[in-house]
């Protein structure tokens, strides 16, 4: 099947079965223009929490979907392709992550979104890297706190708040591959361009960002900012939106340390989130499947965390 009819028959399909598809920034730009919302993680959990769809197709990775299915346990909740992980996640087993919270009696948890659902049952307040920094400092100075399982993201908000956060010791492949030499070698080729940075990166990368923040904030910046030229230093699918925002603006991704120099795309790309495609998302909403499916008993207790998320996010 073409594109085109491709996406005449995903809009059919979403109309006849009253879906609504969420797409995360990083997804492909064919993925975010069909999509009837496009965020970060915050965004996307506050627009399933509030959806009057019947069927939620989650674009983006696995956890993505739990946390949908989470917070609308009676609504059918879809994946184009259940393969969609996130190796941050993956860097938390539940099970570990569960022995390692009861050896810290007395902390309060704080786990990213970017977690399974099984990891958010253990934990007290789930976080975005849009709202985590708001999140810590609404608690106590002296309130002892576990961070998991970005170490970037948890040292990032420990030398901002000046807080002492016991972080797990994780991370995203993605954001891990950027490097300042590759950073620097394009501020010297852009010199007045600005360099927006996503906390989940190391902290020399971190140190060399005009503007550190979520996807989101990331973007907002870009279109508001009175800069022609930004460096791009977290997933290349954001680009998309940002073209789109502002489209008389450049915008230079960062290429990942380990194709410095190499011929051909110098994008850093998730490629989970490149599994979801038009072909898959139709397949997707004609079978209604692959479904996401969480334990009655963790959306029971994981759904406490994501609430006070959303409330303290307001």
């Amino acid at each position: 099947m073409d594109k085109l009819k491709l996406i005449e028959e995903i809009n059919r399909l979403r109309k006849e079965k009253n879906a609504v598809i969420l797409a995360h920034y990083y997804t492909i730009g064919e993925i975010q223009d069909i999509a009837d919302f496009v965020g970060d993680s915050l965004a996307l959990a506050q627009q399933a929490a509030r959806s009057t769809a019947d069927i939620i197709v989650m674009c983006g990775v696995h956890f993505m979907g739990e946390t949908c299915k989470i917070l609308c346990p009676q609504k059918k909740v879809l994946v184009p392709d259940l393969e969609s992980g996130c190796s941050l996640a993956d860097s938390c087993p539940a099970d570990e992550f569960g022995k390692f919270v009861k050896a810290h009696p007395g902390y309060t948890v704080l786990s990213y979104v970017n977690t399974t659902a099984a990891v958010k049952y253990y934990t007290d307040i789930v976080v975005t890297s849009g709202n985590a920094l708001k999140i810590v400092n609404s608690l106590p100075k002296d309130q002892k706190i576990i961070f998991a399982p970005d170490r970037n993201l948890g040292s990032y908000i420990n030398a901002v708040t000046g807080r002492d956060m016991l972080l797990w010791d994780g991370a995203c492949h993605v954001h891990e591959q950027f490097s300042t030499q590759a950073i620097l070698k394009l501020k010297a080729e852009y010199p007045n361009a600005k360099v927006l940075v996503h906390p989940e990166c190391k902290r020399p990368v971190v140190l060399l960002a005009d503007k550190v923040g979520s996807t989101a904030v990331l973007l907002k910046y870009a279109v508001e900012d009175d800069c022609q030229e930004f460096i791009v230093a977290t997933e290349s699918g954001i680009l998309h939106e940002m073209k789109q925002q502002a489209p008389n603006k450049t915008f230079i991704p960062v290429p990942p340390e380990a194709t410095e120099g190499s011929v051909g795309c110098s994008c850093n790309e998730c490629a989970y989130m490149r599994l979801n495609t038009l072909e898959k998302l139709y397949n997707c909403l004609k079978n209604e499947a692959p479904q996401i499916e969480v334990d009655p008993n963790i959306i029971e207790r994981a759904k406490l965390p994501i609430d006070r998320m959303l409330e303290l996010s307001k």
